[in-house]
């Protein structure tokens, strides 16, 4: 599609022969003599560029200037003026416009300066999204321990594969950046990333968010609403703890995954939206499967490709990526802080520590002590006393005085073995003479344990 130029000039001839001038150089041109239909259309916001005359009755170019800037701060503005009039012309690069040209001028040269600043502007968004891509995709997966290069492979292959994805992990390890990764490595990256967590809304309300409702349909309901299977048609929808989903509810999403249709609440018509379904839990959904609180036919269509996240005990070594990853994007909302490095002996600390909310919790850590630092260097006792004296958790290879269950002694050594292995299933189960099934049962807490 070519560009949008809106020419603004109170001499109509002026303005057409401009405006046909662009056309002949591959713009779409509209040419304006009327001041008040120029600050009409430039309200909207419709228009790639805006060129201007500078001297234009009632509204003149400083005021179509403003209006721009305000409609569409991205579209770059040239103004046309006399020779006399140089100097508003230098105030109105001042106030935000691109260049100006003085009477006469060709048409060629203005296009050339039109070329100019459009490029300039494709280029700027290009460079957002790349940061976007960067802040959504692989690269927001911080980590080179084995578990993590393993799941940042994963991602990759799985991303156009275009099936149900589901993501594990315990609470805390990223689930999310994981679902945005592989939305933003998909060829859906250019269309909406919808998520809605099902464990914050009750059963009513999730189904509206979910399948949109019709005016009327329940008490509240004054107007029609479309719901997220709509929002994302075209992208990824991300349905996070999806174990918290009630019954009634998984019957109408396993209706959707095998038919592609929906129906919104109050409505007798059916919709379709071509959507690619993340969903990430983390409970153990075999288990749920098996107590009957999850359906098992759903569980199997949610669980054509699942995406393992382990937890940061178990991936020690990414720790001080993790820990100046979070602090560079602290100090990003916060530069006028102190803080530019942890000690040796924080950073032990925190290597030390197990981490049972995991990478959130480092990040909140990391957070506080830039919120709260006085000098470049974080120290241990600057760090929470949560994370410097914790208390003691399960995992550690500890006896103590009393003999415990057989059961809780395998949870503890399979722990261990683990984070030996750097969070790497595969080679713990290698090292450990026993396959992933039986791991991650001696893993289970002892609540899900049967």
């Amino acid at each position: 599609m070519s560009a949008r130029v809106l020419v603004v000039d109170d001499k109509a001839e002026m303005a057409s022969a401009i405006a046909d001038g662009l056309a002949d150089a591959g713009y779409e041109a509209l040419a304006v003599s009327d001041p008040k239909e120029a600050l009409a259309r430039i309200g909207k916001g419709e228009h790639d560029a805006l060129v201007t005359d500078l001297r234009i009755p009632v509204h003149d170019g400083f005021e179509l200037l403003a209006a721009s800037r305000a409609a569409a701060p991205e579209s770059p503005v040239i103004i046309m003026t006399a020779f006399s009039a140089i100097d508003s012309a230098v105030e109105a690069i001042r106030r935000g416009a691109y260049h100006y040209l003085t009477k006469p001028f060709s048409v060629n040269e203005l296009a050339l300066f039109l070329g100019r600043a459009l490029d300039e502007v494709r280029v700027r968004r290009e460079s957002r999204a790349v940061q976007r891509s960067l802040s959504t995709g692989l690269a927001a997966l911080v980590g080179t321990t084995p578990a993590m290069r393993e799941l940042h492979d994963l991602v990759r292959r799985v991303a156009d594969a275009d099936v149900p994805v589901l993501v594990l992990g315990e609470t805390g390890t990223g689930k999310g950046l994981v679902a945005r990764a592989v939305h933003t490595e998909s060829r859906r990256a250019r269309r909406p990333f919808v998520a809605v967590n099902c464990a914050a809304m009750p059963e009513s309300l999730l189904e509206s968010e979910l399948f949109g409702h019709v005016r009327g349909a329940f008490t509240g309901a004054i107007s029609s609403r479309s719901g997220l299977f709509e929002t994302a048609d075209g992208g990824t929808l991300f349905l996070d703890e999806i174990g918290e989903m009630s019954p009634a509810l998984q019957a109408k999403l396993l209706t959707v995954l095998e038919t592609g249709r929906f129906r919104p609440v109050g409505d007798t018509r059916e919709r379709s939206a071509d959507v690619r379904l993340i969903t990430a839990t983390h409970r153990d959904l075999r288990a749920a499967a098996a107590e009957k609180r999850f359906r098992e036919d759903l569980l199997f269509r949610l669980d054509v490709v699942s995406l393992e996240i382990p937890a940061l005990r178990y991936r020690r070594d990414d720790i001080p990526l993790l820990a100046e990853h979070f602090l560079k994007q602290a100090l990003e909302r916060r530069p006028s802080c102190p803080v530019r490095r942890f000690s040796a002996e924080a950073m032990q600390a925190l290597l030390d520590y197990p981490w049972p909310g995991n990478v959130r919790e480092l990040a909140h850590v990391v957070e506080r002590v830039v919120v709260l630092g006085q000098q470049e260097e974080v120290t241990r006792a600057e760090l929470p006393r949560t994370v410097t004296e914790p208390a003691k958790l399960p995992g550690a290879l500890s006896f103590g005085a009393q003999v415990m269950p057989m059961r809780d002694l395998q949870r503890q050594y399979a722990a261990w073995a683990l984070t030996q292995h750097a969070g790497h299933k595969r080679e713990t189960c290698e090292a450990l003479d026993i396959d992933l099934k039986t791991l991650n049962r001696l893993l289970a807490p002892p609540d899900s344990a049967n």
